[in-house]
């Protein structure tokens, strides 16, 4: 994975509740079995008319957003079924970090095991972020290792992190990359029980 610390970047305002699993990448893209090319699918019936035509007033289809790569949501991100093809689609398009008030637990889990930084702010905070970004391009920085979000303004906003997912991106490292910097001890283990 890519490390992740400080991300520049105009924000994507999408004021939505409750967008799932689902909406994020529908069910008939899922027959894929490599882990890139999603991003062409990512909200996809909001995306694009039912004749394939962009729907115009759809968020991601306005210039403004146009190679962002912060998202900003609304409650209950990511919510549904489990499917880890989300937040594949949502890196593949090129967002590194998704900012909303609250995210469904699996949906969490699986942006940091695939280099995506979720950051939980205040309802009110979003919603504020929202409104700027709504009425103008909005600039965001977000530095990972101080835990802050800064808006083009100087407006600061703090999140917290759980520091086992904060080294994972910091360092570019899933799950077996960690398992690898305890290579020696596996190899003397292994010696000593072969």
């Amino acid at each position: 994975m890519k490390p992740i610390n400080e991300v520049r970047s105009v924000m994507t305002p999408l004021n939505r509740k409750n967008i799932d699993t689902d909406q994020i990448i529908s069910k008939e893209f899922l027959k894929r079995i490599e882990r890139t090319g999603f991003g062409k699918y990512l909200f996809y019936h909001w995306r694009f008319q039912a004749d394939g035509t962009e729907n115009k007033e759809f968020v991601l289809n306005d210039e403004w957003f146009k190679d962002s790569k912060i998202l900003v949501a609304h409650d209950n991100f990511g919510c549904g079924s489990s499917r880890e093809h989300a937040p594949w689609a949502i890196l593949d398009y090129g967002f590194e970090v998704v900012i909303a008030p609250s995210f469904a637990d699996i949906f969490h889990n699986n942006c940091f095991k695939n280099g995506i930084l979720p950051i939980r702010l205040r309802v009110e905070e979003v919603e504020e972020l929202l409104s700027k970004g709504e009425s103008a391009p909005y600039t965001l920085d977000i530095n990972l290792e101080e835990q802050r979000v800064t808006g083009e303004d100087g407006k600061t906003y703090s999140f917290t992190i759980d520091p086992y997912y904060k080294q994972m991106l910091l360092n570019g490292w899933d799950e077996i990359s960690l398992t690898f910097q305890y290579e020696e001890h596996i190899t003397e283990y292994e010696k000593q029980h072969a």
